[in-house]
């Protein structure tokens, strides 16, 4: 804490003695270390809380510009590509320019990064959510008849053509997700300094007996970005989205609902405003200090020449090919888990997205940072060596399998839809097909079968609209309207009740409170045990590798983890979620929009079983090394 206070200090006296002191007198009574100490830390913490909001608001952002799963896992890559374009020539050739002002460089486009991500919204206009009803709606009783009798039920064609699509798609602004992806891109190529050149240059300048505790604060301080990220990303999820300008009274939908954006768009710019004060001490440091002025220089055709050689020197040890293999199954599972997370919290136990986020920032970020610092402390309690490392690494890696393996028979049946989950009598038969939710006590109405507008009837079964319950009438207005004489409420073989329905998807029955406390207990273990084995793979990593070569070892593994471990996850993973969709959204222009429902024990095989392998946590993820805090926690 001291030193977070000291860096503020230092530079206000670095900048009020400038004319009448020199720059090295000035870092001498400043104390150097724990200056670039704390403002290092305090540019891990800001990038790590962006990191963390942007995982939180995948859900918000593939909403609101109703896309798919599998494109918002190439808007989420997009970090990772940025990452890529500038991440060996930073880490080889950085360290001889100018390293604490290339890094606040990088946090200055970080932050044009996170500006970019919001931009649309401010152009985009309203947000305008499916729905079967008309948006303007006044206080009068009997003022909505969704079925129209005497007319037949037929299924929706997208009744836009091409030429009007298009019109329509550039007024709505549907493709300024593009601005998004650019946004993410540039926070990525903004991010690549950060850890490389921060961390070799604290190295060169601190005690030897230092640097450990010193990266160990950095990490600690990291550890609290994505906690802070994703608390912001469950406050801003509870905000909708056109707060301020539209009357919420009107909305017909809540946070619990599908159709609700949240107000993404928010804590970008929070965040945005973080990382740039985050740049501000890094452009009154120093090059270099004095014993690094006094040694010679290094050749710039010397170091190329000598980078094919060290590569393959490295690649020929054959410890270093399979941590990156370990590496690389680990990560794969690992970015696609904590990519769809909040979703499948919400598809299989009914959570909003704002609690979904809450949950995860609150218990297991913590849980991460709890198995880090006690992975730390058994290495140094019982002085483990390599191979009581990796025994370590093994041994959580494969209790963290068998805990991820218990998850998967911890679950909630599928939300009852009529035509969808269930039949229009209650009982269970999923369909994919839109023909499935016309029934004998709806032929008789004019329904949309495109549309998701979800009421719920006080015997527990959802419908999709008003429309396809069967109701005749309703009454009152906004979040409080009711529909009357809903004809397939009536003929449904279950206890007699009252034929209405109201507004809103039906909360999930029986156990399912109970399944998801025992979850989230088991997932906190998870996240707690795999934290533990990051430290110890850590160390195999670095102790199994020539001196001289590691810092190429860490910038080869991070290449390679990220281009085939960080890039792909989200896209394949977004696409087999796609697969398991029961009822896709209609765009306000036509044509497909955001998944409303899936299909849970489908969504609940490819999420779990398919994205994690018994292999430890990389240290890599854990430690940080990756730089994105997105990644660097374990949930």
């Amino acid at each position: 804490m001291y030193a977070c206070i000291n860096v503020y200090v230092c530079v206000c006296a670095c900048v009020s003695m400038s004319m009448s002191l020199s720059r090295y007198r000035c870092v001498c009574m400043c104390e150097f270390v724990d200056l670039f100490l704390a403002a290092l830390s305090f540019v891990y913490f800001a990038k790590a809380f962006a990191g963390g909001y942007m995982k939180s608001s995948v859900t918000q952002i593939e909403r609101r510009f109703d896309i798919p799963s599998s494109l918002i896992g190439v808007i989420d890559g997009s970090f990772e590509i940025g990452n890529l374009l500038v991440i060996a020539f930073v880490s080889y050739f950085g360290a001889k320019l100018h390293r604490p002002r290339i890094i606040g460089a990088g946090c200055l486009v970080m932050a044009m990064g996170c500006f970019l991500t919001a931009m649309p919204h401010f152009f985009q206009g309203h947000y305008q959510y499916e729905t079967s009803m008309s948006h303007s709606l006044d206080n009068a009783t009997e003022s909505i008849l969704p079925c129209l009798t005497n007319h037949s039920t037929v299924v929706d064609t997208d009744m836009h053509s091409e030429k009007s699509r298009a019109a329509c798609e550039k007024e709505a602004g549907s493709s300024m997700w593009v601005y998004v992806f650019l946004g993410n891109m540039l926070r990525g190529i903004g991010e690549t300094p950060i850890t490389p050149l921060g961390v070799s240059y604290l190295d060169d300048f601190s005690r030897e007996e230092n640097t450990a505790f010193y990266i160990a604060c950095i990490q600690t301080v990291g550890i609290l970005g994505p906690m802070m990220g994703f608390m912001l990303g469950s406050f801003c999820a509870k905000v909708y989205v056109d707060i301020g300008s539209v009357d919420l009274d009107a909305l017909t939908i809540n946070d619990q609902d599908s159709r609700w954006v949240g107000a993404w768009w928010l804590g970008f710019l929070v965040t945005g405003v973080v990382i740039l004060m985050s740049a501000i001490p890094f452009f009154f440091l120093p090059k270099s200090m004095a014993k690094q002025e006094e040694e010679k220089e290094v050749n710039f055709s010397e170091l190329a020449k000598d980078f094919l050689p060290s590569l393959r020197r490295l690649f020929s040890n054959r410890v270093y090919p399979l941590i990156i293999l370990t590496s690389l199954v680990a990560v794969n599972g690992f970015i696609g888990m904590i990519t769809f997370k909040p979703k499948y919290m919400e598809q299989i136990y009914g959570q909003s997205a704002s609690k979904a986020i809450f949950l995860i920032g609150s218990m297991n970020l913590p849980a991460v940072a709890l198995g880090v610092i006690t992975g730390g402390l058994i290495l140094k309690r019982f002085r483990l060596g390599v191979v009581g490392a990796a025994r370590m690494a093994l041994g959580t890696s494969i209790t963290s399998f068998l805990l991820l393996f218990i998850q998967f028979f911890i679950h909630c049946d599928n939300a009852e839809v009529a035509g969808l989950t269930v039949s229009y009598q209650g009982l269970p038969a999923v369909s994919y097909q839109p023909v499935s939710m016309v029934s004998g006590c709806n032929m008789g109405c004019s329904c949309s079968l495109r549309h998701w507008d979800p009421v719920c009837s006080s015997n527990g079964l959802s419908y999709a609209s008003p429309c396809l319950a069967g109701c005749q009438t309703s009454t009152g207005a906004g979040k409080e309207m009711v529909f009357h004489n809903c004809t397939c409420v009536g003929e449904m073989l279950r206890p007699a009740g009252n034929s209405s329905v109201v507004l809103g998807q039906c909360p999930r029955h029986g156990n399912c409170d109970y399944m998801f406390k025992l979850y989230m207990g088991f997932t906190v273990l998870f996240a707690f045990v795999s934290a533990c084995g990051g430290t110890p793979g850590y160390i195999v990593l670095l102790r199994s590798i020539q001196p001289d070569l590691k810092s190429l070892a860490l910038g080869m593994q991070t290449l390679i983890v990220r281009t085939l471990g960080g890039i792909p996850p989200p896209i394949y993973f977004g696409a087999l979620i796609d697969r398991t969709c029961l009822k896709w959204g209609t765009k306000r222009c036509g044509g497909r929009g955001a998944c409303r429902l899936y299909e849970a024990n489908a969504f609940r095989y490819h999420f779990l079983l398919k994205s994690h392998g018994p292999t430890a946590r990389p240290a890599s993820v854990v430690m940080g090394d990756r730089g994105d805090a997105d990644r660097e926690s374990t949930i």
